[in-house]
């Protein structure tokens, strides 16, 4: 199965532009790509945007990779993606920018568990929930995805 996943909030809490902290994904998704499932990031990250503030008509410069340091988070961790952005098979048949999957993970995305706190990694964000990954685990174990 193909699976889109979101980064912020998703796979790191929400700390943009910085890589956010832990909170559980990676063995889930280890778990996920060892069991023949391939990982398409889809996330607002992109390369070489900055707003800057400091001109009348808000343009952009060119300052950051943070779509790259994003994609080094999976590298550095050894977890491949099958896509970044798109999933390459569907050039075959769409051009369309959204990334297709037979599911996405998503801190958005309604119905996915979420929560400000976990104790398994003493985590805490009051800022803006992120996924559960120990209740999306069990999910995806229910769905036959996982053993």
């Amino acid at each position: 199965m193909d699976i889109v996943i979101d980064f912020d909030g998703t796979v790191v809490t929400h700390e943009y532009p910085e890589i956010g902290k832990d909170i559980g994904a990676e063995s889930i998704l280890k778990e996920l790509v060892t069991n023949g499932h391939r990982l398409i990031l889809f996330t607002m990250r992109s390369d070489n945007f900055e707003k800057d503030n400091s001109s009348i008509n808000g343009r952009t410069k060119n300052t950051r990779n943070y779509l790259t340091e994003a994609v080094s988070w999976f590298n550095e961790r050894e977890i491949p993606l099958f896509g970044i952005q798109i999933n390459p098979e569907q050039v075959e048949w769409t051009t369309s920018p959204k990334a297709h999957g037979q599911l996405i993970i998503d801190d958005s995305a309604l119905g996915c568990p979420v929560t400000n706190y976990s104790k398994e990694l003493n985590v805490i964000d009051n800022y803006k929930p992120f996924v559960d990954w120990i209740k999306v685990r069990k999910l995806l174990v229910e769905m036959g995805l996982l053993n």
